[in-house]
C-alpha cells in the first residue's frame, strides 16, 4: 500500500489486515501516531520505496502518481494496481454497505455511527477516513453482514460502489480537478442513488437533492427540522449537547458529545441511519462520542486562550467552524491561522475563501498545501489574500517563528486561535500549542496530546496474538449498562488464555491494577476513569459451552447468562432459569454470585478454573470458594476462565421454559427498562433496600440525569443526560436520609470502578 500513512489508507490497512490478507506498505511521510497503530497491527512498513517479493497486488493513494519508484516496480513485475476507492469497493461488495458520501462531513457522520453502533451493541464492520481521537481502532472487521464505510468522490471511484445505505451528508461542489462543474459532481451522486438498494438518507432543504432523489429507485429520508427524520438542537456548550428527536425517530432525545449545528445535523443523520440498520437506538448511544482527531479538536486552554485545530478546507466547512465559536465565545477575539488545501480548490474558491474569513478578527495565511499537484495561476495564498476586504486583518505567513511573533502579538486579549486546513498545519499547531504549555501560566490545560504508549504496553503488544486487542484511554462508561463514567488508561480484549495470561503478568511487572469487565450490568465508573487496566473476555475462546455428562456442562466466562439460560433449555438441564433475568456474564456472576429470583449462581458450581492478577493459572473445586451474598472472596483478586456447573436436575425444554416466562413477567412487573446498573444497595439483614427507600418517599427523587426508579426504590437509572457525579450524589442523599431517618446504613452493592466507595461516602 503506497501512501499507507494517509487517513484514507491507514484504516483499510488495518482492514485488509483483519480480513487476513499479508499487508505492507509505504510512506514519504509517515506520522509517529499511524505508523504506531500500523506496526501494532502486524503490517511491515518498508523504510525505503522498494517493493516487497511477496506483494501480489498494489494499492495507492490518489495522491500517488504513476511515476512513483513503487508503482514503476509494480508495472515492470506485471502487479495489478488498484486506487484506494478500488480496493474499498471491492471489498465492499461482500457486506451490505452503508456508505457514507457527500462534500464534507462523511468522516464525523461515519465515526459517530460507528460509535453509536458499537454503544447499542449492533456489531458492524467499518472504515472509517480518519483517526478517532481516542484509542478506539479506525477500522474492524467483525463477524457481521453490514461494513460502514466513508466512500470519497474525489477520484471517481464512487462509482464502483453498490450501498444498501447510502447517507449524503450535503451536496456542495469540490474537486474541480476531477469534476469540471457542479452538474458533473451531481451525477456521480445521482449514479450512486440508483444503485442504493434500501434507503437513502440526504439532509433535508438541500435543493439540488430534489432532483437527486429522482434517480432513486428506493425511499428517501430527509432528517431535518420537519424531515422524515425530525431534530432540533436544544441546548449546547462547546463540547457536548442535546437534540430533541421526533417524526421516524424510536426515541425523543440524543446526548452528544460534539458541539456546533453542523456536527446536530451529522449525528441526527447517523442515529437514523443506525435505527434503519436494525440498532436500538437510545438517548445516550452518543453521549460518549470520542471525536475524530483533526475535527473541531480542542488542543490546548489556558485563561484568556483556547486553542482548536479543524480539518476544513472547504468554504462551507470553515464557515460552519467559525459560527460554532462565535456561538460559543462570542466576547473573544476570533484568530485564524488557514492553510489552503491544492491549488485547483483554491482557484475554485478564492473569493468564497475570502469571505468567509473575512468574518475573523485575524486571518494568518499559510502557503498552499500542494498534495500531489503543481502550482496554478491564481490559485494561490497570495491571490486568496488579494480577495480579502481592505478592512480586514489579514497576511501571508511563510516561517514558524513569524507566526509565533505574530500570535505573540495577540496575547493581551481574551481569544480563540483556531488552526485550519487539511495539509501539514498540524505540525505548525503543534510547535505553537508547546511552545504555549512551555510558559508558565496558572490555570494551563494542554487539553490534546499525543498519546504514546509506554514502553512496557509497547513490548506487551509484540508478544500477543494478532486477533487480541490492546487500546489506550479506552471509553468505558458506555460499555456498562448504566452508560456513565469516563475511561480506562489500559485496555484489552485477549483471544485465549495465553494471551490473558501474559498481559496479566505484564501488568503486574508494570505495577499496573487490573479490572475485569463483563458486560458492566453492576458498574458505576467514575467521570475521571479508571488509571489502570481493564481486561474484556469478549472472544469466541471465551464464549463456549460443552456438555460434559449428563447433568455437567463446562462454560467459558465470557457466555452471557442469558445465553447460558438458553442453552440450558435446549438441553434440558433445570436450575439455571434465574440466569435469563441477569444482563451480565458468568465471569460477573461467578465473582459477585449473582442471585435472581432465589437461585444463585453458587449453587450451580462444580469447579472454576481462573487466573490471579500476577499471572498464575489454577482449578480449585466449589468447597474452595468463600461465595457469600454479593461476593466471592477468592475471585475477588483473580480472573475467573471458565466453569463447570452441574444442573440441578433435568425436565423438557417446555417445563423449563416456562418457568423463564413466569419470572419474566415478575421481572417486568416491577423492575425499570431505563439504563441502570441493577440494585444499587445490599438488602439489609431481615428487610429489603427497595422497601426502605420507597418508604423514605425517594421514588422519583432526581439529581441532575439521576433518579430513582418510580418503579422500584433499589435502582438508580439513567434517564438520558445523567453523568457518573449525579449518581454518586444520588447515592449520597439516599444514604444520608437513611441514617437520618431510619438509623440504617445502606451499604452499595454496584461496583464502584476509579476510586473506592468508602473514599467518598
Amino acid at each position: 500500500m503506497i501512501g499507507i500513512g494517509g487517513m484514507g489508507m491507514a484504516p483499510l490497512a488495518l482492514f485488509l489486515k483483519e480480513r487476513g490478507y499479508s499487508v505492507s506498505g509505504y510512506d514519504d511521510h509517515m506520522r509517529l501516531q499511524v505508523r504506531e497503530i500500523l506496526t501494532c497491527a502486524g503490517i511491515e512498513l518498508v523504510a525505503t520505496p522498494n517493493l516487497p517479493a511477496s506483494v501480489t497486488r498494489v494499492v495507492r493513494s490518489s495522491a500517488v502518481t504513476p511515476a512513483h519508484p513503487i508503482m514503476v516496480q509494480a508495472k515492470s513485475r506485471g502487479l495489478p494496481t488498484l486506487r484506494r476507492g478500488e480496493m474499498l469497493a471491492e471489498q465492499s461488495r461482500d457486506y451490505k454497505l452503508v456508505a457514507i458520501a457527500g462534500s464534507h462531513g462523511k468522516t464525523t457522520t461515519t465515526a459517530m455511527l460507528i460509535s453509536g453502533l458499537k454503544a447499542t451493541g449492533f456489531a458492524a464492520n467499518y472504515v472509517l477516513g480518519g483517526l478517532f481521537a481516542d484509542s478506539l481502532a479506525p477500522a474492524a472487521a467483525v463477524d457481521s453482514e453490514w461494513l460502514v464505510a466513508e466512500v470519497d468522490e474525489s477520484d471517481g471511484t464512487i462509482d464502483g460502489f453498490n450501498p444498501t445505505i447510502t447517507i449524503l451528508v450535503n451536496l456542495d461542489w469540490d474537486h474541480a480537478d476531477y469534476y469540471q462543474n457542479p452538474a458533473a459532481i451531481e451525477s456521480a451522486f445521482a449514479r450512486l442513488f440508483s444503485r442504493t438498494t434500501q434507503a437513502i438518507i440526504v439532509p433535508e432543504g438541500d435543493p439540488s437533492l430534489g432532483t437527486l432523489s429522482g434517480s432513486a429507485l428506493v425511499p428517501v429520508h430527509s432528517v431535518g427540522p420537519t424531515g422524515t427524520f425530525t431534530f432540533r438542537l436544544e441546548k449546547q456548550s462547546p463540547d457536548s449537547m442535546q437534540l430533541h428527536l421526533s417524526g421516524a425517530y424510536d426515541c425523543s432525545a440524543a446526548m452528544v458529545k460534539a458541539a456546533g449545528q453542523f456536527n446536530a445535523a451529522n449525528a441526527a443523520a447517523a442515529l437514523a441511519t443506525a435505527q434503519l440498520m436494525g440498532a436500538q437506538i437510545n438517548p445516550i448511544a452518543l453521549s460518549n462520542y470520542p471525536g475524530v482527531r483533526r475535527r473541531q479538536t480542542k488542543l490546548f486552554q489556558a485563561p484568556g486562550i483556547t486553542v482548536y485545530q479543524d480539518y476544513a478546507h472547504h468554504p462551507a466547512e470553515i464557515e460552519a467552524l467559525l459560527r460554532f465559536v462565535r456561538d460559543n465565545y462570542p466576547e473573544r477575539r476570533l484568530v485564524t491561522i488557514f492553510q489552503p488545501h491544492r491549488y485547483s480548490r483554491t482557484l475554485q474558491f478564492k473569493q468564497r475563501f475570502a469571505e468567509v474569513l473575512s468574518r475573523c478578527d485575524r486571518v494568518l495565511l499559510l502557503q498552499v498545501y500542494a498534495a500531489s499537484e503543481l502550482p496554478i495561476a491564481g490559485g494561490t495564498s497570495e491571490a486568496v489574500l488579494s480577495c480579502m476586504d481592505a478592512g480586514t486583518s489579514a497576511q501571508l505567513v511563510t516561517q514558524e517563528a513569524e507566526l509565533a511573533r505574530l500570535l505573540g502579538e495577540e496575547s493581551g486579549s481574551p481569544r480563540v486561535v483556531l488552526f485550519v486546513g487539511a495539509g501539514d498545519i498540524e505540525d505548525w499547531a503543534d510547535t505553537y500549542v508547546k511552545h504555549l504549555g512551555l510558559q508558565s501560566h496558572p490555570g494551563i490545560q494542554v487539553v490534546h496530546a499525543t498519546n504514546q504508549p509506554p514502553e512496557w504496553w509497547s513490548r506487551l503488544r509484540l508478544s500477543l496474538s494478532d486477533e487480541t486487542r490492546l487500546a489506550l484511554d479506552e471509553p468505558i462508561g458506555k460499555k456498562t449498562t448504566f452508560g456513565v463514567g469516563g475511561n480506562s488508561r489500559y485496555y484489552a480484549e485477549p483471544a485465549n488464555a495465553d494471551d490473558l495470561q501474559r498481559i496479566l503478568h505484564a501488568a503486574h511487572k508494570a505495577g499496573v491494577e487490573v479490572f475485569l469487565l463483563g458486560r458492566g450490568s453492576n458498574l458505576l465508573v467514575t467521570d475521571a476513569g479508571y488509571k489502570g487496566l481493564v481486561i474484556r473476555l469478549t472472544g469466541k475462546a471465551w464464549q463456549t459451552i460443552h456438555r460434559l455428562d449428563e447433568n455437567t456442562i463446562e462454560v467459558g466466562c465470557g457466555v452471557k447468562l442469558k445465553q447460558l439460560c438458553a442453552d440450558a433449555v435446549q438441553l434440558g438441564l433445570e436450575g439455571f432459569e434465574f440466569c435469563d433475568g441477569i444482563p451480565g456474564t458468568l465471569g460477573g456472576a461467578l465473582r459477585m454470585n449473582a442471585g435472581a429470583m432465589g437461585g444463585w449462581m453458587f449453587d450451580r458450581v462444580e469447579s472454576i478454573e481462573f487466573m490471579t492478577l500476577e499471572g498464575g493459572r489454577y482449578v480449585l473445586p466449589h468447597s474452595a470458594f468463600e461465595a457469600g451474598y454479593r461476593c466471592c472472596v477468592e475471585l475477588k483478586d483473580a480472573i475467573a476462565i471458565s466453569a463447570v456447573l452441574r444442573a440441578k436436575g433435568q425436565a423438557s425444554p417446555e417445563t423449563i421454559k416456562a418457568r423463564i416466562e413466569a419470572n419474566a413477567a415478575k421481572r417486568k412487573a416491577s423492575q425499570p427498562r431505563e439504563p441502570s446498573a441493577g440494585c444499587v444497595f445490599k438488602n439489609p439483614p431481615g428487610d429489603h433496600a427497595g422497601r426502605i427507600i420507597d418508604e423514605l418517599g425517594l421514588k422519583g427523587f432526581s439529581i441532575g440525569g439521576a433518579q430513582v426508579s418510580p418503579m422500584h426504590g433499589n435502582f438508580i437509572v439513567n434517564t438520558g443526560d445523567a453523568s457518573s457525579s449525579d449518581v454518586i450524589a444520588l447515592v449520597r442523599e439516599i444514604r444520608a436520609t437513611a441514617r437520618l431517618q431510619r438509623n440504617i446504613t445502606l451499604e452499595p452493592e454496584v461496583l464502584l470502578l476509579g476510586t473506592k466507595w468508602e473514599d467518598i461516602l
